[in-house]
């Protein structure tokens, strides 16, 4: 048996169900339960799977304002900022980018309110010299995943 694109066809398995048993996973990539296992367990290792999660609907959860904040920091600073802003509770993204900003984050919030708060606590740090927040009107797509191609 082959097992040519066995991790990819495992991944996109994975990326349609997440809970699928090894048991299914084996069945529907016609291999056996070890096979699924092994390979499963070298992904995991190699870093290519990070974990298993749930995708939340935060809207649902009451958190109506996503806000995508962009900064221009002192570039000595830059690890230490986005640091803090990934350990902050309501940043569910934070990018190093190119272009006119260094950073991009994305936090999810309760109210406009909240969101002020939350983000002028965020921004008083002298090293960020520069803002700009935009209110995220409507979510057309969030969270999505892709199937991985075959050679």
């Amino acid at each position: 048996m082959t097992y040519e694109n066995l991790d990819r066809k495992l991944v996109n398995a994975l990326l349609d169900d997440g809970r699928a048993s090894l048991r299914s996973l084996g069945e529907d990539l016609d291999v056996s339960v070890t096979t699924v296992s092994n390979h499963i367990s070298d992904l995991e290792d190699e870093g290519i799977i990070q974990g298993y999660a749930p995708t939340v609907d935060y809207g649902e959860l009451g958190y109506d304002v996503t806000a995508v904040i962009q900064m221009k920091v002192e570039g000595s600073a830059l690890p230490e900022i986005t640091d803090r802003l990934a350990d902050h509770k309501h940043m569910v993204s934070v990018y190093e980018v190119t272009g006119d900003h260094d950073i991009i984050a994305i936090g999810k919030f309760t109210d406009t309110d909240h969101m002020n708060e939350q983000i002028k606590e965020l921004l008083i740090d002298p090293d960020i010299k520069e803002s700009n927040t935009s209110v995220v009107l409507n979510t057309v797509t969030e969270n999505e995943q892709f199937d991985l191609d075959f050679e």
